[in-house]
Protein backbone atom coordinates (compact mmCIF):
# COMPACT_ATOMS: atom_id res chain seq x y z
CA UNK A 1 0.00 0.00 0.00
CA UNK A 2 1.69 3.61 -0.80
CA UNK A 3 1.59 5.63 1.53
CA UNK A 4 -0.18 9.23 0.98
CA UNK A 5 2.19 12.04 0.77
CA UNK A 6 2.03 14.46 3.63
CA UNK A 7 5.74 16.00 3.35
CA UNK A 8 5.39 19.58 1.21
CA UNK A 9 7.95 22.32 0.82
CA UNK A 10 6.79 25.90 2.40
CA UNK A 11 5.57 27.13 -0.44
CA UNK A 12 3.21 24.42 -0.98
CA UNK A 13 2.32 24.08 2.25
CA UNK A 14 1.48 27.83 2.59
CA UNK A 15 -1.36 27.00 -0.64
CA UNK A 16 -3.11 24.00 1.15
CA UNK A 17 -3.11 25.84 4.37
CA UNK A 18 -4.79 28.94 2.64
CA UNK A 19 -7.01 26.39 1.15
CA UNK A 20 -7.71 25.12 4.75
CA UNK A 21 -8.05 28.23 6.30
CA UNK A 22 -10.60 29.38 3.24
CA UNK A 23 -12.89 26.63 4.53
CA UNK A 24 -12.74 27.66 8.14
CA UNK A 25 -10.13 24.70 8.86
CA UNK A 26 -8.64 25.46 12.41
CA UNK A 27 -4.84 24.88 11.65
CA UNK A 28 -2.98 23.44 14.75
CA UNK A 29 1.48 23.59 14.54
CA UNK A 30 3.87 21.95 15.97
CA UNK A 31 7.58 21.33 15.73
CA UNK A 32 10.72 19.00 16.92
CA UNK A 33 13.25 16.62 15.88
CA UNK A 34 11.04 13.43 16.50
CA UNK A 35 14.42 11.36 16.26
CA UNK A 36 13.14 8.50 18.16
CA UNK A 37 8.88 8.35 17.62
CA UNK A 38 7.80 7.64 21.09
CA UNK A 39 4.79 7.17 23.04
CA UNK A 40 5.50 10.79 24.52
CA UNK A 41 5.60 12.09 20.59
CA UNK A 42 2.17 10.15 19.78
CA UNK A 43 0.27 11.95 22.39
CA UNK A 44 1.80 15.15 21.62
CA UNK A 45 0.74 14.74 18.49
CA UNK A 46 -2.66 13.43 19.01
CA UNK A 47 -3.32 16.19 22.02
CA UNK A 48 -2.80 18.68 19.42
CA UNK A 49 -4.71 17.45 16.78
CA UNK A 50 -7.70 17.29 18.83
CA UNK A 51 -7.39 21.11 19.41
CA UNK A 52 -8.29 21.73 15.76
CA UNK A 53 -8.95 20.09 12.27
CA UNK A 54 -5.91 20.40 10.82
CA UNK A 55 -2.28 18.85 12.19
CA UNK A 56 1.20 20.54 10.79
CA UNK A 57 4.34 19.07 12.09
CA UNK A 58 7.62 21.16 11.19
CA UNK A 59 10.49 18.27 11.16
CA UNK A 60 14.26 19.51 11.68
CA UNK A 61 16.07 17.88 9.05
CA UNK A 62 19.31 16.07 9.89
CA UNK A 63 21.69 19.12 10.30
CA UNK A 64 19.79 20.85 12.42
CA UNK A 65 19.38 17.88 14.49
CA UNK A 66 22.74 17.58 15.01
CA UNK A 67 23.19 20.87 15.79
CA UNK A 68 20.72 20.82 18.39
CA UNK A 69 21.38 17.21 19.99
CA UNK A 70 25.23 16.62 19.62
CA UNK A 71 26.96 14.15 18.14
CA UNK A 72 25.60 10.93 17.59
CA UNK A 73 21.94 12.49 16.47
CA UNK A 74 19.87 11.95 14.98
CA UNK A 75 19.72 7.72 15.70
CA UNK A 76 17.11 7.84 12.37
CA UNK A 77 17.66 10.01 9.42
CA UNK A 78 14.96 12.58 8.08
CA UNK A 79 13.99 9.75 5.44
CA UNK A 80 13.13 7.56 8.68
CA UNK A 81 11.21 10.41 10.89
CA UNK A 82 9.02 11.47 7.76
CA UNK A 83 7.86 7.82 7.06
CA UNK A 84 7.37 7.75 10.66
CA UNK A 85 5.51 11.04 11.28
CA UNK A 86 4.00 10.58 8.22
CA UNK A 87 2.42 6.99 9.19
CA UNK A 88 0.14 8.36 11.97
CA UNK A 89 -3.10 9.18 10.58
CA UNK A 90 -3.93 12.49 12.47
CA UNK A 91 -0.89 13.94 11.26
CA UNK A 92 -2.26 15.91 8.26
CA UNK A 93 0.98 18.20 6.60
CA UNK A 94 5.30 17.66 7.47
CA UNK A 95 7.04 20.86 6.65
CA UNK A 96 10.98 19.80 6.59
CA UNK A 97 13.41 22.47 8.01
CA UNK A 98 17.13 23.00 8.15
CA UNK A 99 16.75 26.10 10.81
CA UNK A 100 17.49 25.99 13.97
CA UNK A 101 13.70 26.91 14.87
CA UNK A 102 10.69 26.78 12.77
CA UNK A 103 9.88 30.79 13.09
CA UNK A 104 10.14 31.23 8.98
CA UNK A 105 7.52 28.49 8.63
CA UNK A 106 5.38 30.00 11.59
CA UNK A 107 5.21 33.34 10.16
CA UNK A 108 4.57 31.76 6.74
CA UNK A 109 1.56 29.76 7.88
CA UNK A 110 0.14 31.24 10.61
CA UNK A 111 -1.03 28.75 12.78
CA UNK A 112 -4.58 29.19 14.86
CA UNK A 113 -3.14 27.04 17.37
CA UNK A 114 1.06 26.46 18.33
CA UNK A 115 1.42 23.52 20.64
CA UNK A 116 4.78 22.48 22.30
CA UNK A 117 5.37 19.91 24.66
CA UNK A 118 4.93 20.78 28.74
CA UNK A 119 9.23 20.53 28.90
CA UNK A 120 8.87 24.46 27.48
CA UNK A 121 7.44 27.43 29.43
CA UNK A 122 5.37 29.75 27.63
CA UNK A 123 8.79 32.59 27.31
CA UNK A 124 10.49 29.70 25.45
CA UNK A 125 8.31 28.87 22.64
CA UNK A 126 9.60 29.58 19.71
CA UNK A 127 6.96 31.80 17.81
CA UNK A 128 4.48 32.28 20.59
CA UNK A 129 4.41 36.61 20.15
CA UNK A 130 3.72 35.71 16.35
CA UNK A 131 0.56 33.27 16.85
CA UNK A 132 -0.76 35.28 19.64
CA UNK A 133 0.16 39.20 18.07
CA UNK A 134 -2.06 37.46 15.14
CA UNK A 135 -5.32 36.30 17.40
CA UNK A 136 -3.92 32.48 17.70
CA UNK A 137 -3.24 30.44 21.14
CA UNK A 138 -0.22 28.94 22.32
CA UNK A 139 -1.22 25.41 24.28
CA UNK A 140 1.65 23.53 26.00
CA UNK A 141 0.70 19.73 25.69
CA UNK A 142 1.79 18.03 29.71
CA UNK A 143 4.37 15.28 29.09
CA UNK A 144 4.21 11.59 29.18
CA UNK A 145 5.58 11.39 32.90
CA UNK A 146 9.29 9.30 32.90
CA UNK A 147 9.65 9.33 29.25
CA UNK A 148 12.05 11.24 27.00
CA UNK A 149 14.31 10.61 23.85
CA UNK A 150 17.04 11.23 25.66
CA UNK A 151 15.99 8.51 28.92
CA UNK A 152 15.22 6.13 26.07
CA UNK A 153 18.73 6.66 24.86
CA UNK A 154 20.50 5.93 28.03
CA UNK A 155 17.91 3.71 28.96
CA UNK A 156 16.93 5.38 32.26
CA UNK A 157 13.55 5.50 31.43
CA UNK A 158 10.37 4.71 33.80
CA UNK A 159 6.62 4.49 31.86
CA UNK A 160 4.46 5.98 34.20
CA UNK A 161 6.39 5.75 37.78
Amino acid sequence: MAQEKKTYTLLDSSLIVKEWKESNQKIVFTNGCFDILHYGHLRLLYESKKLGNKLIVALNDDESVKRLKGRGRPIHNQEQRIFGISSIIFVDLIILFSEDTPIKIIKELNPDILTKGGDYSMDEVVGKKEVVDSGGEVILIPLAKGLSSSKILSKKYNYGK
